[in-house]
């Protein structure tokens, strides 16, 4: 019984420390503007201000520059194309006809 009476009395601790205390955050008072009225008439216009001093002429044209290098030779070309291949020849004349012979030619039996 003496458990139980202390483990209730923990759980009660644990349940009422976790709940977050919400905090009241006041509300700050809206910023016064001051809102210009109409504006006035034109004034007068100002005076011509003078004129500004002249800048100086600027230097001589400049020396040339020195020749450049000369450039690297340039690479070997690619190999040409094959040829195209060459006409046929004329067909040849036809040979005489051989003589008939007496072979004889015997099938086997199945």
């Amino acid at each position: 019984m003496k458990y139980s009476i202390l483990l209730a009395a923990l759980i009660a601790t644990l349940g009422l420390t976790a709940c977050e205390k919400t905090t009241v955050v006041p509300t700050p008072t809206p910023a016064v503007v001051t809102v210009p009225g109409p504006a006035g008439p034109a004034g007068e216009s100002g005076a011509t201000g003078a004129t500004g001093a002249t800048g100086e002429t600027g230097a001589s044209t400049g020396t040339p520059g020195a020749t450049g290098a000369t450039g690297a030779t340039g690479a070997t070309g690619s190999t040409g194309y094959t040829g195209s291949t060459g006409a046929t020849g004329d067909t040849g004349s036809t040979g005489a006809t051989g003589k008939t012979g007496d072979t004889m030619v015997i099938v086997p039996a199945k």
